[in-house]
């Protein structure tokens, strides 16, 4: 039975958007429904997030096979995130206006179609072009799954435990991934990694169809934004592309300046824009919540000492400690045991125990004091003393920290707008990820050049170079749990009573 805490909630969700926006009120659908819809959205951000790792394992691979240059195989990264990032906006505010499981079962169908043409790939431009429209696949499926989760949520506790699992399938799937990727290439070949997406992909989509509730859409009858749509969306992905590929051009090269420069001009008109009309993509009335934009952008910091851990680690491991892909895929499971520990309502509780702030901030100082613990590496680390660790305070801190973030991001976004800020939620993190691992990547890179060129050995001017990385991308997490205390508005408990009253219920 739902506590009396928990319905002053509901009321309050009421009040900020019509939670019967719905086709068929949430309110009337069983439980096993509604946590079975959520397995299904799950499942699609597992697939997402594990095609954004999974590929990093088998790039060498991929090289020797279709014989890309140096410069070339970076598209087969580039053209995913570069789509992914730029299209989430746009997905989530059409969710809001023509229905999100439309744009969900959309997305999961071109990203299944799409993970084919590059498992088939036998020439580069099959696979770039494949990957580009894996992108915009995955955009679409995941733009809009937090405010699916927000719909058939709407009670704070059950919310925050959705949350978990969501946060869980996101983060976790990154690392698990690394395993995935390395095991398929290793055992049959790297197409294999692509062909894996095939039938999560035909299951996602038939039980989404059968299981997800539409929500009736805001309509496109005052016509839809259409320049709106194109700046925004081009805007970002002149600004991801320009930031992705900064590290090869340089930072103060005319390429840089000329893509990151155009992206700013386009964003400003788009805001110009968006301030004169009726019916804009973005409602400005949103970016002025306050608890979506500042956590959005704490969100980022974390996520880029995150996403640093995976991508640097997994250099280290394999360049300077000689580990193999699966190996390297191994060693990241503490991690995701963690975080599927915690998500399996460990956080939740305690959110509803002691205010979703409280949590956050312990959170965030763990994840800190992992990444800060990788600057000890050396080039001949022990794994159990070193590593294991670091990527266990990682775990602890990104099971505990990730969610509370969301659910203060979404709590005063009325149901109506949630598409459009769960694409905002996305989009702080896919562009500060960008940003800050291009320059995580390109001052380790700096630092183990400059050690090289002074007569130090390779394995330790890069072991030096990730130290960096690691104690800056610590210290930004620090500076987000700073900002987090100081000017973020949480939540209190939700649970006053016997902390053991869900496991009685």
């Amino acid at each position: 039975m739902p506590s009396g805490a928990d319905l002053l909630n509901c009321v309050q969700a009421d009040e900020l958007g019509d939670v019967s926006t719905t086709s068929v009120p949430v309110s009337t659908r069983s439980d096993r429904l509604r946590w079975w819809a959520l397995v299904v959205v799950c499942l699609a951000m597992f697939m997402n997030s594990l095609d954004s790792s999974i590929v990093n394992v088998a790039l060498p691979a991929i090289q020797q096979d279709l014989h890309f240059s140096p410069s070339g195989l970076t598209w087969v990264v580039d053209a995913y995130l570069i789509t992914f990032g730029s299209f989430l906006l746009l997905a989530g505010r059409l969710g809001d206006l023509i229905g999100r499981r439309k744009v969900f079962l959309g997305g999961i169908t071109l990203f299944t179609l799409s993970s084919v043409m590059c498992g088939l790939a036998h020439s580069q431009a099959l696979l770039v072009t494949g990957r580009f429209l894996q992108g915009i696949g995955g955009a679409f499926s995941s733009s809009v799954i937090i405010a699916i989760i927000v719909t058939e949520f709407p009670l704070a506790s059950e919310r925050s435990r959705a949350m978990s699992a969501y946060i869980f399938v996101a983060v976790g799937g990154g690392s698990i991934g690394l395993l995935v990727g390395g095991v398929l290439t290793q055992a049959l070949s790297w197409h294999w990694i692509f062909f894996i997406n095939v039938p999560i992909g035909i299951f996602t989509v038939v039980a989404g169809r059968a299981l997800i509730v539409e929500n009736k859409g805001l309509g496109i009858a005052n016509g839809v934004d259409i320049t709106g749509s194109i700046l925004i969306t081009v805007s970002l992905m002149l600004g991801i592309y320009g930031i992705s590929t900064a590290t090869r051009f340089g930072w103060l090269s005319p390429h840089t300046f000329l893509f990151v420069g155009a992206s700013v001009a386009m964003l400003v008109a788009f805001a110009i824009i968006e301030s004169r009309l009726a019916n804009p993509i973005m409602p400005i009335r949103v970016l002025r919540i306050s608890t979506l934009t500042r956590s959005s952008v704490i969100r980022g910091m974390l996520a880029t000492g995150m996403f640093s851990t995976f991508f640097l680690g997994a250099l280290y491991l394999e360049g300077v400690l000689g580990f193999g892909p699966v190996q390297t895929g191994l060693a990241f499971l503490p991690m995701s045991v963690t975080m599927g520990i915690l998500s399996s309502g460990i956080t939740a509780r305690l959110v509803d125990r002691y205010g979703d702030k409280r949590v956050l901030l312990p959170g965030m100082i763990l994840g800190a004091m992992g990444l800060l613990w990788l600057t000890t590496i050396t080039t001949t680390s022990s794994y159990w003393v070193t590593l294991f660790p670091a990527f266990l305070l990682l775990g602890l801190g990104a099971g505990t920290a990730f969610a509370p973030l969301l659910t203060i991001a979404m709590t005063d976004v009325p149901v109506a707008d949630a598409g459009l800020g769960s694409g905002i939620v996305n989009v702080s993190m896919q562009m500060a990820a960008a940003l800050g691992l291009a320059i995580l990547s390109a001052l380790a890179a700096g630092r183990t050049r400059n050690l090289v060129a002074s007569g130090h050995g390779v394995a330790e001017a890069m072991t030096s170079g990730y130290r960096l990385a690691f104690f800056l991308a610590g210290l930004l997490v620090v500076i987000g749990a700073v900002v987090a205390a100081v000017a973020l508005e949480g939540h209190g408990p939700r649970v006053v009573a016997d902390p053991l009253a869900d496991e009685q219920d």
